[in-house]
């Protein structure tokens, strides 16, 4: 009964005001208005509210920006990732730049030129200078932009030296992740998907003596602080993506070839963690590609740490095949004991 009142209510609430309008509207009439014609002075009070909309609308942003602004991107945990940054910030300040110009004389013009009664707008349909303005300013602008993102963009998928970086492969399959240790040699040996099967799950080829001493993990990837690290990502079965978010590093892993990308991690776990006050931080690789119905889980923790954790932790992860197994000689054929000579 009570929600039965609460709708009526507000049904002659809107009966009311619709009435109002129309009494106002007549009383225009009666005094020699035209109907639904806005005055001089009403033009005058809308272009003083488009600045008073102006003021608080900046009052706003600013506010957003002093607010949020620090909240928008965590600190980049790898050399790539701060040169990403900048480019970002680098867009962004011409974005700002651009859409406070024009804002401004939008609601600039809407004061400065409101309706009045005797005022006549000029109409021209072109004219050369302003076409040329605002077609030449863009394009160098988006010309030095996409040449900065192409820059960066090759220098981060472009192969990385191998005999300096740390040669490390990432296999997607739905909905996992393995890695791959390249080992003491720092060369991976080959692989063929014709060769996954069994225990061998990326599918190595047992006679490449350089995939001997390859060491495959699961569940998590380490890494050492302030080396280069030569990222080789392959998949099994459908399109994955490998994504650094804190790394600001992400490929796509796609089926039947090996794409690259490598960064230097600049923060290790244990300090993020204190940058962060947060004793339960990790770093993760996801995978933002949807892959599947299980994608929501794909995921792997990454652990940063300094050199000499990160080799000693590698001692301990057993090899592909080691190569003191794999280099042994064969085994001499069984000799067959002489027949003895019966005696005459």
């Amino acid at each position: 009964m009570v929600q039965l009142l609460i709708y009526l209510a507000i049904v002659l609430l809107i009966v009311a005001v619709a009435q109002l309008a129309r009494v106002f509207e007549l009383a225009s009439a009666l005094k020699g208005g035209l109907k639904n014609k806005p005055t001089e002075r009403d033009n005058r009070i809308n272009g003083i509210l488009w600045m008073v909309y102006l003021i608080a609308f900046f009052a706003f942003i600013i506010w957003q920006l002093l607010s949020y602004g620090p909240r928008m991107l965590p600190e980049a945990a790898s050399d790539t990732g701060v040169k990403l940054d900048w480019l970002f910030n680098f867009n962004m300040i011409i974005i700002f730049i651009v859409f406070v110009i024009t804002h401004v004389i939008l609601f600039y013009f809407a004061f400065k030129y409101y309706g009045r009664d005797k005022n006549r707008a000029t109409f021209f349909p072109h004219n050369n200078r302003l076409e040329l303005i605002w077609t030449s300013v863009p394009a160098a602008v988006l010309a030095v932009i996409i040449f900065l993102g192409l820059k960066l963009w090759s220098e981060i998928t472009t192969p990385a030296n191998d005999k300096t970086s740390e040669v490390i492969e990432i296999y997607t399959k739905q909905f996992d992740f393995t890695v791959r240790y390249a080992g003491a040699d720092n060369t991976l040996g080959k692989a063929n998907y014709k060769l996954v099967q069994g225990a061998n799950i990326l599918g190595l080829d047992s006679t490449d003596t350089n995939g001997c001493d390859d060491k495959i993990v699961k569940g998590e990837l380490h890494l050492p602080l302030n080396k280069e690290i030569s990222f080789k990502i392959r998949s099994q079965d459908v399109i994955h993506s490998v994504y650094f978010p804190y790394h600001r590093a992400q490929m796509n892993s796609v089926p039947g070839m090996t794409t690259l990308i490598h960064f230097k991690p600049t923060i290790s776990t244990a300090e993020m963690r204190k940058k962060l006050k947060n004793d339960k931080f990790d770093y993760w690789i996801l995978c933002n590609k949807i892959c599947g119905t299980s994608h929501y889980a794909m995921k792997l923790m990454v652990v940063v740490e300094t050199p000499e954790e990160y080799s000693a932790w590698l001692k301990k992860q057993p090899e592909f095949m080691p190569k003191a197994t794999a280099s042994l000689p064969p085994a001499p054929a069984a000799v067959e004991p002489k027949k003895e000579e019966k005696g005459m």
